[in-house]
């Protein structure tokens, strides 16, 4: 039980979008996020120089579906029950809580993908996985990629899983308007490149919301989130670790191989994610520590 039952979660902005069958893969630039570490991982492909892309190369839109608004998500209650109001709620919090701490912060839009849609870095499924699209300023999730992390990468993914993943992504959503994207589109890969930097960066992003996750209030001055608890936590740090590179490469079978590194080992990720939980948004520079420090 993440959410207050009784928290009003009725404003929330998600749409839900897609067609009924998934793919098994689809183009993507530019993204940034969860999915693009299992497609770079699970396909051998080497995706590194398009996180620089920022949507400089847009791929064709259409076929998407239409959009509708979340079903059956007014409260707390439902956004405990449900992993689709779950993360339709969270994205609340989270923009209360970067509002206030971001000058001149803009909402992002959170697509709830239903099997696939088409986007502008190309097509979001539970194939792909979560991923924050720059040129839409849109997050993309598939919630059955949860079930993925269950079955292939050891992860309970629980309630607060699925929160620190969505929060993963809005922390490249701050990247963007921070400048911190068109700062560091290099990119690359290794264990101390600007795209390892940049997913730590949004890991200890998303521990800093899940420190202050319960101050965020309701038009009525209830709190849209308890704090969590000890098990929570773990889960959480899991989930981190269970998409570090080098766990994901000895899930797949291959060599650990840090020179392919996009998203940093788990040890690195779980680390930045709790350095931001415990020390806030001043201890998130991954950009300015050392190689050795990372």
């Amino acid at each position: 039980m993440t959410f207050n039952d009784n928290a009003d979660v009725s404003r929330n902005r998600a749409r839900r979008r897609g067609r009924t069958t998934a793919i098994a893969g689809g183009g993507t630039v530019g993204v940034l996020g969860l999915g693009f570490l299992l497609l770079n991982l699970l396909t051998g492909g080497d995706f590194s120089a398009l996180l620089g892309g920022l949507g400089q190369q847009q791929a064709a839109q259409g076929g998407g579906g239409g959009e509708t608004a979340i079903a059956d998500c007014e409260t707390g209650r439902d956004a405990n029950e449900n992993d689709d109001c779950r993360l339709a709620a969270g994205s609340l919090a989270l923009d209360e809580f970067w509002g206030e701490t971001v000058e001149g912060y803009q909402q992002p839009d959170l697509i709830i993908v239903d099997g696939e849609t088409s986007t502008s870095c190309g097509t979001a499924s539970n194939a792909t996985g979560p991923f924050y699209c720059p040129p839409d300023r849109t997050v993309y999730i598939d919630p059955t990629f949860f079930s993925l992390l269950r079955e292939r990468y050891d992860a309970e993914a629980g309630d607060l899983a699925q929160l620190y993943v969505l929060a993963h992504e809005y922390g490249h959503h701050v990247q963007g308007l921070t400048g911190t994207l068109a700062a560091h589109q290099g990119g690359g890969t290794g264990a101390d490149s600007d795209s390892v930097r940049t997913e730590l960066q949004a890991d200890c992003y998303a521990g800093v919301w899940i420190g202050h996750m319960a101050e965020q209030e309701d038009d009525n001055g209830v709190a849209y989130l308890k704090a969590p608890t000890a098990a929570q936590m773990r889960d959480a740090v899991d989930a981190a670790a269970a998409v570090g590179d080098d766990h994901i490469q000895r899930q797949s079978g291959g060599a650990v191989d840090p020179d392919s590194w996009s998203h940093g080992s788990s040890e690195q990720r779980t680390r930045w994610f709790e350095t931001g939980y415990e020390g806030g948004v001043n201890a998130c520079d991954t950009f300015a520590v050392g190689g050795s420090d990372l």
